[in-house]
């Protein structure tokens, strides 16, 4: 046991015994404990008071101004209304009471400067001193007492700061940190780190209580639900430098599986709200892979008091109007993600105008036909194009004006050229009835709907559809198998490009957005019926605005202050530029791991990540430490990683359970037989820890686990291998690692990702194709 665990155990076991409430004596530590938790339940009673307190406050307010319906002039209202709207916010913050609102505490030696503007030194003034001089608690809002005295602490504020950077060998004036674990309002446990294991600190003249194993290793050990917690209270010195990291530019983060990258890029959101709110009030992205992560995470940013202003979208998402609902094979993930795509995009736009296109136009004007064949009108289309990147829809009016000029130099051919000023005035006044005179008949506004129709990014994609025309268009591009691919892929779609789409398919969508001109399907706001039909904008109340009939209207938002991609290995080129395009005055924060990506050519994303910061500078940190695998499971992956990306180092594994990971084997062919054993896997599992449990499987074997688990309850499910990335669970089987290994070019990076899921028990079960030893071993675990 080291000097901090032989502190725990002096501190525990050196209190005096206290009496239970039925007459008998408890033991030492239990009635330190007890004695630990009745003085901060003290505490978070005095909080909830003052909470309830302001509660009342900004009811009044809200209350009083609804009474006040004429207030004299335009400014006062817009006052009152600004006024009303503080208080409503405050009040709905209020309101939202969650679990654990107070969480942590520090105590403090005397520190060896003033405190300035309300943040705290950090150094002591004597190393030595072993007095507590000040205890701050930590939550999740800021609260201050009547006398305008800290009760609370937001964890955001610098003063909160020591809570997450103090460590043994770096204290700084933290004596004692201390996790507090509350119900509602109930205080239920109290977990402590001593800091200064040298010292013997005091508070009060009494020594100062340490209680239980320490509080990371008490959170790291609760179990799971289908949902992220956040780590509000467990942050660690290197995660926290990366939330409070400077905002200017790019910070660039990089970490193994376990080490909190999503957890770490979703409390910098609320981190830098809280900083500079007013900045950021133009909104905040967070990008997350896949569906799953977002519902697995989007309660994270409401618990720490922080919504709306923030938007987590999976990259299949990311336009609106489509949810990606396919997914590709690999084979077909790598020519969709590449760059390459947007000249064959490019190349498919134009070509969309062209294969039903009419091949004459015939007009009568002034009793005469003027005709334009075939060859004409290419040569019109060219001059339309011409060498400009001008959007496809947007050149409309230019193809009617050019067209127009054709067939008046088609009719004129025959005239002689003008002699003199008059004569040109005079043609010219005839051209310009001409152009007025044939625009508006019927056959030649029905040729340029044909000849120049308004395109759709949809439209677009299916005339892709046929082999014989993707193989047209993509000559030089992409192979022909690529083609082939291509073309199989948008099969389902109909004439007009309707139908499921992947998220690969997305970008590629979001690219022809800019190639058309086609706007994406505009977000929905709120707006009052009685200001559409009056036309009135009046200045009213919260109140006013509630009582009336709400509809919706379209607005979209295009541009974001604050862009967080996570699991950023994954991304395409494709899917860069897509991102970059909501962006592009936006600071970054983007977490990753190399040695989990399932994108086979990483240097192509690292060119398109490179143009999208355009220039920007970056700060880079990397987390070492894992916190969410026991050591012999991450023993278990590492020896994966060693195949997948060698000479990557593993995160460090914070703890050891004693619980070997169990290895079981299907000799037999039948696939109810390796059905029936991973039930009985996961059926173990479940009877063996209290959170969820999980199945990863290749991709194309989903729908044959998800017959595995249909009676099993909701505590199991069933991941493909690409759907496992940023989730974790109590247990995992991890079900044909051979399969899983050879889906892609990635497959070993993603194998990796599914071993490291669990945060208590791991079983991989293998089938006769992962040639298990004698143990259940397979062979790629060897």
């Amino acid at each position: 046991m080291g000097a901090h665990g032989r502190q725990h155990a002096a501190a525990t076991t050196e209190a005096g015994t206290a009496p239970a409430s039925n007459g008998t004596t408890i033991t030492s530590a239990e009635g330190l404990r007890e004695r630990e938790i009745a003085g901060e339940q003290q505490h978070l009673d005095t909080v909830y008071q003052r909470l309830e307190e302001k509660l009342a406050e900004a009811e009044y307010v809200l209350e009083d101004a609804a009474r006040r319906v004429q207030v004299g002039t335009p400014g006062a209202l817009a006052e009152r209304d600004a006024q009303v709207y503080r208080a409503g916010t405050h009040l709905n913050r209020l309101n939202n009471e969650f679990e654990d609102f107070l969480f942590g505490r520090i105590d403090l030696q005397q520190a060896d400067a003033p405190e300035e503007h309300g943040i705290p030194s950090f150094t002591p003034l004597d190393p030595a001193d072993q007095n507590v001089a000040q205890s701050l608690h930590i939550g999740r809002l800021g609260v201050l007492d009547a006398e305008y005295g800290p009760l609370v602490i937001d964890w955001r504020a610098p003063a909160a700061a020591p809570f997450y950077r103090a460590t043994p060998l770096e204290p700084g004036r933290v004596l004692r940190r201390r996790v507090i674990r509350s119900k509602g309002r109930k205080v239920i446990g109290v977990e402590d780190d001593l800091l200064r294991p040298d010292l013997t600190p005091t508070l009060d003249g009494q020594e100062l209580a340490v209680i239980g194993d320490g509080a990371l290793m008490a959170s790291l050990g609760r179990a799971r639900s289908h949902t992220m917690r956040d780590i509000v209270s467990s942050i660690q010195k290197e995660q926290d430098e990366v939330i409070r990291a400077p905002a200017a530019g790019a910070t660039l983060v990089t970490g193994g599986p376990g080490t909190g990258k999503t957890a770490v890029a979703l409390h910098r959101a609320a981190f830098l709200l809280y900083q500079d709110r007013r900045r950021y009030s133009g909104g905040i992205l967070v990008v997350s892979p896949t569906p799953l992560l977002v519902s697995y995470t989007e309660g994270v940013l409401p618990s720490l008091g922080e919504e709306g202003q923030v938007a987590i979208r999976a990259v299949g998402s990311l336009v609106d109007g489509i949810e990606a609902e396919r997914y590709d094979t690999p084979e077909v993930a790598r020519v969709k993600g590449s760059a390459r795509m947007v000249q064959l995009l490019r190349r498919a736009a134009r070509a969309a105008l062209e294969i039903s296109a009419p091949t004459e136009l015939r007009v009568v004007a002034r009793g005469e036909v003027v005709r334009l064949d075939a060859g004409r009108l290419r040569t019109v289309r060219g001059n339309v194009v011409g060498s400009g990147g001008t959007p496809l829809n947007l050149l409309r009016p230019r193809a009617r004006r050019l067209l127009l000029d054709a067939l008046w130099s088609e009719a004129t051919r025959h005239l002689p050229a003008p002699t003199d000023h008059f004569s040109r005035e005079q043609r010219q006044d005839q051209k310009e009835s001409f152009d007025e005179y044939v625009s508006d008949e019927a056959s030649f506004l029905d040729f340029l709907d044909a000849w120049w129709p308004a395109l759709t990014p949809r439209q677009v994609l299916a005339t892709l559809r046929q082999a014989k025309h993707t193989n047209r268009i993509a000559r030089r591009t992409v192979t022909p198998e690529e083609a082939r691919l291509l073309a199989a892929s948008w099969r389902h779609l109909d004439e007009r490009g309707r139908g499921p789409l992947s998220a690969h398919d997305v970008a590629l969508i979001d690219e022809l957005q800019l190639l058309l001109a086609e706007p994406a399907r505009p977000k929905v706001r709120e707006v009052d019926a009685v200001d559409l039909l009056t036309g009135l904008d009046e200045v009213t109340t919260y109140a006013d605005r509630s009582a009336r009939q709400r509809i919706a209207v379209p607005v979209e938002r295009t541009e974001y202050a604050h862009v967080i991609v996570d699991e950023a290995q994954d991304l395409t080129p494709m899917q860069w530029r897509m991102i970059g395009r909501r962006s592009r005055m936006a600071t970054w924060t983007i977490v990753g791991d190399p040695a989990q990506s399932s994108w086979p050519f990483p240097e192509e994303a690292r060119s398109a990540l490179d143009e999208v910061l355009s220039g920007k500078p970056r700060r880079r940190h990397t987390l070492t430490v894992n916190y969410r695998n026991p050591a012999e499971i991450a023993e278990v992956a590492a020896k994966v990683l060693a195949l997948a990306a060698p000479g990557t180092p593993s995160p460090t594994a914070v703890r050891s359970t004693g619980i070997e990971p169990r290895f079981a084997a299907v000799t037999a062919v039948a696939p109810a037989a390796f059905a029936a054993a991973a039930r009985a896997e996961l059926a173990r599992l479940l009877d063996e820890v209290d959170g969820t449990v999980a199945v990863v499987v290749p991709m194309e074997r989903r729908a044959e686990a998800a017959g595995w688990i249909a009676d099993l309850g909701e505590r199991v499910v069933a991941l493909g291998s690409l759907e496992a990335k940023g989730l974790e669970y109590d247990a995992t089987v991890v079900a044909d690692p051979t399969g899983i290994a050879g889906e892609s070019e990635a497959g070993l990076r993603v194998l990796y990702v599914a071993l490291t899921r669990a945060t208590q028990r791991l079983t991989v079960l293998s089938g006769p194709d992962d040639l298990p030893d004698a143990a259940g071993v397979p062979a790629l675990l060897r």
